[in-house]
């Protein structure tokens, strides 16, 4: 059963934590004046600034972060540093009930995509596919508009992608319906084979990436297709792939590679989306109710809190 969490309102307080890799301290420091002209409260994660290699920190206390913040009935929300590497390590030790019991906002990108799979899962929760703090909304530049889209978390209303927000490509026509998941492309494929393998069927699907060549774009593709869950799903929203060009002369491009697996499947699906690793960023609920029509290139989807 889906399970939306509650809105934020001013006053509340957000946990942050790093469950992945060290954030960079003063991108994450300049976050928190944002985070107060939206009226929270900010709470650290004890573990926050701390650094193992390229692991914000031991398994045990990462883990230790994210079970205090959702025990912790003070936070109302809990939003990812940054992400890089690491959720992996610590989803099989996570314990699900205290998730289940203590329904909230949880928000990040990236890395986090691990966990987005393994909450909803593992518990029903709709969790945010979003910028970070340290990773994006707390740089110099940040960007504005990616900003705005934090309003979702106030407010329950459809959203809808704007499309003077990017220039969108119809793959495949026609319209499909179903529940939103996904996110980074190399971490759903690497849930492949355990106990928290990304369900497909008949999800809407999105996929993104960042500093992969095509052809290792074409691998993982490759891996979800034999492993079927390309011909299961409903539809594609095809996100940012920042950065994925070829190191090689000899190579395909990486829009023959996307067309290639998408054609494969046959199912709705629209590229261009600005979301994942780009400015602006588009954010939005994981685990709700979605609608593409891909003929007219528009994407709709339900709240995610109530």
């Amino acid at each position: 059963m889906t399970v939306k969490p509650e809105r934020l309102r001013r006053g509340d307080t957000i946990g942050i934590i790093a469950p992945a890799s060290p954030p960079n301290q003063d991108n994450l420091n300049r976050s928190f004046a944002f985070l107060e002209e939206l009226g929270l409260k900010i709470k650290l994660g004890e573990h926050v600034y701390d650094q193992y290699g390229y692991l914000a920190g031991s398994n045990e206390n990462r883990l230790r972060d994210l079970h205090n913040m959702f025990q912790d009935k003070e936070v109302k929300a809990i939003i990812c540093a940054g992400g890089g590497y690491g959720t992996a390590r610590i989803a099989a030790h996570i314990n699900y009930e205290i998730i289940a019991a203590n329904h909230k906002i949880f928000w990040g990108y990236s890395d986090i995509t691990f966990l987005h799979s393994a909450i909803h899962q593992k518990t029903g929760l709709v969790t945010f596919h979003g910028p970070m703090l340290a990773s994006d909304l707390g740089k110099a530049d940040a960007d504005l508009q990616s900003k705005q889209f934090m309003n979702q978390l106030f407010e329950p209303g459809p959203l809808v992608y704007p499309q003077n927000l990017s220039e969108l490509e119809t793959m495949v026509h026609g319209h499909a319906t179903g529940e939103l998941i996904g996110g980074n492309l190399c971490l759903l494929v690497s849930t492949l084979g355990t106990a928290f393998e990304v369900d497909t069927k008949d999800k809407l699907v999105l996929i993104e990436d960042i500093n992969e060549e095509p052809r290792a774009i074409d691998r993982m593709l490759n891996q979800l297709y034999m492993a079927g869950k390309l011909d299961a799903a409903a539809g594609f929203v095809i996100g940012d792939f920042n950065n994925c060009v070829p190191e090689r002369e000899q190579s395909l491009a990486l829009d023959e590679v996307l067309a290639h697996y998408i054609s494969l499947a046959n199912k709705p699906a629209v590229k261009g989306f600005n979301i994942g690793h780009c400015s602006p960023h588009f954010s939005l609920p994981l685990g709700v109710e979605a609608s593409l029509d891909a003929t007219n290139k528009q994407l709709t989807i339900d709240s995610g809190i109530k």
